[in-house]
Protein backbone atom coordinates (compact mmCIF):
# COMPACT_ATOMS: atom_id res chain seq x y z
CA UNK A 1 0.00 0.00 0.00
CA UNK A 2 2.78 2.40 0.96
CA UNK A 3 4.74 1.65 -2.22
CA UNK A 4 1.66 2.37 -4.31
CA UNK A 5 1.07 5.67 -2.48
CA UNK A 6 4.70 6.71 -2.94
CA UNK A 7 4.40 6.25 -6.69
CA UNK A 8 1.10 8.16 -6.74
CA UNK A 9 2.63 11.05 -4.76
CA UNK A 10 5.57 11.15 -7.15
CA UNK A 11 3.32 11.08 -10.20
CA UNK A 12 1.11 13.81 -8.70
CA UNK A 13 4.11 16.05 -8.02
CA UNK A 14 5.28 15.65 -11.61
CA UNK A 15 2.04 17.28 -12.71
CA UNK A 16 1.46 19.56 -9.66
CA UNK A 17 4.88 20.90 -8.73
CA UNK A 18 5.06 22.23 -6.06
CA UNK A 19 2.32 21.03 -3.70
CA UNK A 20 1.77 21.55 0.01
CA UNK A 21 1.81 18.74 2.56
CA UNK A 22 -1.76 19.65 3.49
CA UNK A 23 -2.93 19.29 -0.13
CA UNK A 24 -1.15 15.95 -0.48
CA UNK A 25 -2.65 14.72 2.80
CA UNK A 26 -6.16 15.56 1.57
CA UNK A 27 -5.48 14.06 -1.85
CA UNK A 28 -4.28 10.70 -0.49
CA UNK A 29 -6.43 10.68 2.66
CA UNK A 30 -3.58 10.39 5.15
CA UNK A 31 -2.17 12.67 7.83
CA UNK A 32 0.32 15.45 7.15
CA UNK A 33 2.81 13.54 9.31
CA UNK A 34 2.43 10.51 7.03
CA UNK A 35 3.08 12.69 3.98
CA UNK A 36 6.34 13.94 5.47
CA UNK A 37 7.36 10.34 6.22
CA UNK A 38 6.58 9.45 2.59
CA UNK A 39 8.69 12.39 1.39
CA UNK A 40 11.59 11.13 3.52
CA UNK A 41 11.16 7.65 2.01
CA UNK A 42 11.26 9.07 -1.52
CA UNK A 43 14.35 11.10 -0.66
CA UNK A 44 16.08 7.99 0.71
CA UNK A 45 15.29 6.28 -2.61
CA UNK A 46 17.41 8.98 -4.33
CA UNK A 47 14.41 10.88 -5.68
CA UNK A 48 15.40 14.61 -5.94
CA UNK A 49 12.58 15.88 -3.74
CA UNK A 50 12.80 18.64 -1.17
CA UNK A 51 10.63 20.85 1.02
CA UNK A 52 10.74 24.62 1.22
CA UNK A 53 9.31 26.30 4.34
CA UNK A 54 7.48 29.60 4.43
CA UNK A 55 4.47 31.23 2.80
CA UNK A 56 5.49 30.38 -0.76
CA UNK A 57 7.02 27.05 0.18
CA UNK A 58 5.88 23.51 -0.46
CA UNK A 59 7.12 20.13 -1.60
CA UNK A 60 9.17 20.23 -4.79
CA UNK A 61 10.66 17.90 -7.35
CA UNK A 62 13.81 19.06 -9.13
CA UNK A 63 12.90 20.50 -12.54
CA UNK A 64 15.13 18.05 -14.40
CA UNK A 65 13.72 14.97 -12.63
CA UNK A 66 12.98 11.97 -14.86
CA UNK A 67 10.92 9.03 -13.60
CA UNK A 68 13.41 6.40 -12.55
CA UNK A 69 12.89 2.70 -13.01
CA UNK A 70 13.52 2.11 -9.29
CA UNK A 71 10.15 3.58 -8.35
CA UNK A 72 8.25 0.98 -10.41
CA UNK A 73 7.48 -2.49 -9.11
CA UNK A 74 8.14 -5.53 -11.33
CA UNK A 75 4.40 -5.89 -11.92
CA UNK A 76 4.10 -2.24 -13.00
CA UNK A 77 7.04 -2.67 -15.39
CA UNK A 78 5.35 -5.68 -16.98
CA UNK A 79 2.07 -3.76 -17.29
CA UNK A 80 3.86 -0.95 -19.17
CA UNK A 81 5.50 -3.47 -21.51
CA UNK A 82 2.13 -5.19 -22.10
CA UNK A 83 0.44 -1.88 -22.89
CA UNK A 84 3.10 -1.12 -25.50
CA UNK A 85 2.78 -4.62 -26.96
CA UNK A 86 -0.93 -4.06 -27.63
CA UNK A 87 -0.07 -0.85 -29.50
CA UNK A 88 2.72 -2.49 -31.47
CA UNK A 89 0.24 -4.84 -33.16
CA UNK A 90 -0.74 -2.09 -35.62
CA UNK A 91 1.97 -1.94 -38.22
CA UNK A 92 1.82 1.81 -38.78
CA UNK A 93 2.68 2.74 -35.18
CA UNK A 94 6.25 3.84 -35.61
CA UNK A 95 9.19 2.99 -33.34
CA UNK A 96 7.11 0.91 -30.93
CA UNK A 97 9.35 -2.15 -31.33
CA UNK A 98 12.41 -0.01 -30.63
CA UNK A 99 10.74 1.49 -27.55
CA UNK A 100 9.77 -2.00 -26.33
CA UNK A 101 13.33 -3.27 -26.61
CA UNK A 102 14.70 -0.17 -24.92
CA UNK A 103 12.25 -0.32 -22.01
CA UNK A 104 12.76 -4.05 -21.53
CA UNK A 105 16.49 -3.38 -21.14
CA UNK A 106 15.91 -0.49 -18.72
CA UNK A 107 13.39 -2.49 -16.68
CA UNK A 108 15.37 -5.73 -16.98
CA UNK A 109 12.19 -7.50 -18.07
CA UNK A 110 12.07 -10.15 -20.81
CA UNK A 111 9.58 -9.49 -23.61
CA UNK A 112 7.23 -12.45 -24.04
CA UNK A 113 5.30 -12.31 -27.29
CA UNK A 114 2.08 -13.64 -25.75
CA UNK A 115 -0.45 -11.16 -27.15
CA UNK A 116 -1.57 -10.34 -30.68
CA UNK A 117 -4.31 -7.88 -31.61
CA UNK A 118 -5.34 -7.01 -35.14
CA UNK A 119 -7.64 -3.99 -35.44
CA UNK A 120 -8.45 -4.68 -39.08
CA UNK A 121 -11.09 -6.72 -40.89
CA UNK A 122 -10.15 -9.58 -43.20
CA UNK A 123 -8.63 -8.22 -46.42
CA UNK A 124 -8.63 -4.61 -45.22
CA UNK A 125 -5.62 -4.45 -42.93
CA UNK A 126 -3.89 -1.34 -44.28
CA UNK A 127 -6.99 0.88 -44.47
CA UNK A 128 -8.38 -0.14 -41.08
CA UNK A 129 -5.07 0.31 -39.29
CA UNK A 130 -4.58 3.71 -40.93
CA UNK A 131 -8.06 4.76 -39.79
CA UNK A 132 -7.38 3.53 -36.25
CA UNK A 133 -4.06 5.38 -36.11
CA UNK A 134 -5.60 8.63 -37.41
CA UNK A 135 -8.37 8.50 -34.82
CA UNK A 136 -5.91 7.72 -32.04
CA UNK A 137 -3.80 10.76 -32.91
CA UNK A 138 -6.90 12.97 -33.18
CA UNK A 139 -7.99 11.89 -29.69
CA UNK A 140 -4.57 12.39 -28.12
CA UNK A 141 -4.01 15.79 -29.75
CA UNK A 142 -7.64 17.03 -29.45
CA UNK A 143 -8.09 17.58 -33.18
CA UNK A 144 -11.49 18.06 -34.72
CA UNK A 145 -12.24 15.39 -37.31
CA UNK A 146 -14.44 15.32 -40.38
CA UNK A 147 -16.10 11.98 -41.07
CA UNK A 148 -18.47 10.54 -43.65
CA UNK A 149 -20.71 8.14 -41.75
CA UNK A 150 -23.27 5.50 -42.76
CA UNK A 151 -25.84 4.96 -40.02
CA UNK A 152 -28.23 2.03 -39.50
CA UNK A 153 -31.06 3.94 -41.23
CA UNK A 154 -29.23 3.95 -44.58
CA UNK A 155 -28.30 7.64 -44.29
CA UNK A 156 -24.80 8.77 -45.27
CA UNK A 157 -23.85 12.11 -43.77
CA UNK A 158 -20.78 14.28 -43.37
CA UNK A 159 -20.07 15.52 -39.84
CA UNK A 160 -17.49 17.36 -37.78
CA UNK A 161 -16.81 15.52 -34.52
CA UNK A 162 -14.63 15.92 -31.42
CA UNK A 163 -13.18 12.40 -30.92
CA UNK A 164 -12.93 11.48 -27.24
CA UNK A 165 -12.39 7.76 -26.81
CA UNK A 166 -12.09 4.46 -28.70
CA UNK A 167 -14.12 1.59 -27.28
CA UNK A 168 -14.24 -2.12 -28.10
CA UNK A 169 -17.64 -3.73 -27.55
CA UNK A 170 -19.14 -7.01 -28.76
CA UNK A 171 -16.56 -7.75 -31.47
CA UNK A 172 -16.64 -4.20 -32.86
CA UNK A 173 -14.73 -0.94 -32.42
CA UNK A 174 -16.64 2.25 -31.63
CA UNK A 175 -15.64 5.91 -31.46
CA UNK A 176 -17.15 7.99 -28.68
CA UNK A 177 -17.28 11.63 -29.73
CA UNK A 178 -19.12 14.93 -29.60
CA UNK A 179 -21.00 15.54 -32.86
CA UNK A 180 -21.31 19.20 -33.89
CA UNK A 181 -24.14 18.30 -36.30
CA UNK A 182 -26.30 16.83 -33.52
CA UNK A 183 -24.83 19.11 -30.83
CA UNK A 184 -24.58 16.12 -28.53
CA UNK A 185 -22.44 13.10 -27.68
CA UNK A 186 -22.65 10.18 -30.09
CA UNK A 187 -21.15 6.73 -30.64
CA UNK A 188 -19.90 5.85 -34.13
CA UNK A 189 -19.07 2.35 -35.31
CA UNK A 190 -15.61 2.43 -36.88
CA UNK A 191 -16.54 0.17 -39.79
CA UNK A 192 -19.25 2.65 -40.81
CA UNK A 193 -16.86 5.59 -40.99
CA UNK A 194 -16.39 5.65 -44.77
CA UNK A 195 -14.01 8.60 -44.93
CA UNK A 196 -12.03 10.41 -42.28
CA UNK A 197 -9.98 13.60 -42.25
CA UNK A 198 -8.20 14.93 -39.16
CA UNK A 199 -8.46 18.74 -39.18
CA UNK A 200 -5.92 21.29 -37.97
CA UNK A 201 -8.50 22.93 -35.73
CA UNK A 202 -8.45 21.70 -32.10
CA UNK A 203 -11.12 21.46 -29.40
CA UNK A 204 -11.25 21.56 -25.62
CA UNK A 205 -11.66 17.96 -24.40
CA UNK A 206 -14.83 17.13 -22.44
CA UNK A 207 -15.52 13.79 -20.70
CA UNK A 208 -17.93 11.57 -22.60
CA UNK A 209 -21.34 11.33 -20.91
CA UNK A 210 -21.46 7.56 -20.55
CA UNK A 211 -24.79 7.42 -18.73
CA UNK A 212 -26.56 9.37 -21.48
CA UNK A 213 -25.22 7.41 -24.47
CA UNK A 214 -24.56 3.79 -23.46
CA UNK A 215 -23.36 1.14 -25.90
CA UNK A 216 -26.89 -0.35 -25.86
CA UNK A 217 -26.34 -2.43 -22.71
CA UNK A 218 -28.76 -0.38 -20.58
CA UNK A 219 -31.59 -0.36 -23.14
CA UNK A 220 -34.29 -3.01 -22.64
CA UNK A 221 -35.23 -4.86 -25.81
CA UNK A 222 -37.86 -7.45 -26.61
CA UNK A 223 -36.88 -11.09 -26.16
CA UNK A 224 -36.09 -12.89 -29.41
CA UNK A 225 -35.89 -16.69 -29.56
CA UNK A 226 -33.95 -18.28 -32.43
CA UNK A 227 -33.11 -21.87 -33.28
CA UNK A 228 -30.08 -23.01 -35.26
CA UNK A 229 -29.02 -26.46 -36.52
CA UNK A 230 -25.98 -28.02 -34.87
CA UNK A 231 -24.05 -27.78 -38.16
CA UNK A 232 -23.47 -24.05 -37.65
CA UNK A 233 -22.89 -24.12 -33.88
CA UNK A 234 -19.46 -22.56 -34.47
CA UNK A 235 -21.07 -19.36 -35.74
CA UNK A 236 -23.74 -19.30 -33.03
CA UNK A 237 -21.00 -19.33 -30.39
CA UNK A 238 -19.25 -16.55 -32.32
CA UNK A 239 -22.31 -14.31 -32.31
CA UNK A 240 -23.98 -15.01 -28.95
CA UNK A 241 -22.88 -15.39 -25.35
CA UNK A 242 -22.96 -18.98 -24.08
CA UNK A 243 -25.31 -17.94 -21.25
CA UNK A 244 -27.95 -17.15 -23.91
CA UNK A 245 -27.61 -20.51 -25.67
CA UNK A 246 -29.46 -23.73 -24.84
CA UNK A 247 -28.32 -26.98 -26.43
CA UNK A 248 -31.23 -29.24 -27.41
CA UNK A 249 -31.20 -33.05 -27.20
CA UNK A 250 -30.59 -33.39 -30.95
CA UNK A 251 -27.65 -30.96 -30.81
CA UNK A 252 -29.47 -27.95 -32.23
CA UNK A 253 -29.05 -24.62 -30.43
CA UNK A 254 -31.79 -22.32 -29.15
CA UNK A 255 -30.79 -18.73 -28.47
CA UNK A 256 -32.63 -16.44 -26.06
CA UNK A 257 -31.55 -12.84 -26.63
CA UNK A 258 -32.79 -9.30 -26.18
CA UNK A 259 -32.13 -7.39 -29.40
CA UNK A 260 -33.61 -4.40 -31.26
CA UNK A 261 -35.97 -5.48 -34.06
CA UNK A 262 -34.52 -3.13 -36.62
CA UNK A 263 -33.04 -3.09 -40.13
CA UNK A 264 -29.71 -4.39 -38.84
CA UNK A 265 -31.32 -7.44 -37.17
CA UNK A 266 -33.19 -8.42 -40.33
CA UNK A 267 -30.00 -8.38 -42.37
CA UNK A 268 -28.15 -10.20 -39.60
CA UNK A 269 -30.72 -13.02 -39.62
CA UNK A 270 -30.72 -13.18 -43.42
CA UNK A 271 -26.98 -13.83 -43.26
CA UNK A 272 -27.83 -17.27 -41.79
CA UNK A 273 -29.84 -18.12 -44.92
CA UNK A 274 -32.06 -21.18 -44.26
CA UNK A 275 -30.18 -22.12 -41.10
CA UNK A 276 -32.16 -19.98 -38.68
CA UNK A 277 -35.72 -20.42 -37.41
CA UNK A 278 -37.46 -17.59 -35.58
CA UNK A 279 -39.47 -18.98 -32.67
CA UNK A 280 -40.46 -15.61 -31.23
CA UNK A 281 -41.78 -13.00 -32.01
CA UNK A 282 -44.16 -14.00 -34.80
CA UNK A 283 -44.07 -10.64 -36.59
CA UNK A 284 -40.31 -10.91 -36.99
CA UNK A 285 -40.76 -14.29 -38.70
CA UNK A 286 -43.18 -12.66 -41.15
CA UNK A 287 -40.83 -9.76 -41.89
CA UNK A 288 -37.93 -12.13 -42.55
CA UNK A 289 -40.04 -14.33 -44.84
CA UNK A 290 -41.17 -11.29 -46.81
CA UNK A 291 -37.59 -10.05 -47.16
CA UNK A 292 -36.38 -13.47 -48.28
CA UNK A 293 -39.14 -13.58 -50.91
CA UNK A 294 -38.07 -10.14 -52.20
CA UNK A 295 -34.50 -11.41 -52.53
CA UNK A 296 -35.73 -14.46 -54.45
CA UNK A 297 -37.87 -12.37 -56.81
CA UNK A 298 -35.03 -9.98 -57.46
CA UNK A 299 -32.48 -12.68 -58.25
CA UNK A 300 -34.48 -15.43 -59.97
CA UNK A 301 -33.66 -16.07 -63.61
Amino acid sequence: MKESRLFKILYYLINHNPSSAVDLAKKFEVSVRTIYRDIDALSQANIPIYTKPGRNGGIYLMDDFILNKAILSNEEKREIITALQTLSTTENIKNTAYTLNKLSAVFNVDIKNWLEIDFSRWGNKENDNEKFESIKNAIINNHQTEITYANSYEDITKRIIYPIKLSYKSMSWYLKAYCTKKEDFRIFKLNRILNLKVLDKTFSPTPFKEEETPLKENIKYEEIILRFPKEISYRVYDEFDITNIKKEENGDLTVYAHMPSDYWLINFLLSFSTQVEIIKPKYLKEILAKKAKEIYEKNKT
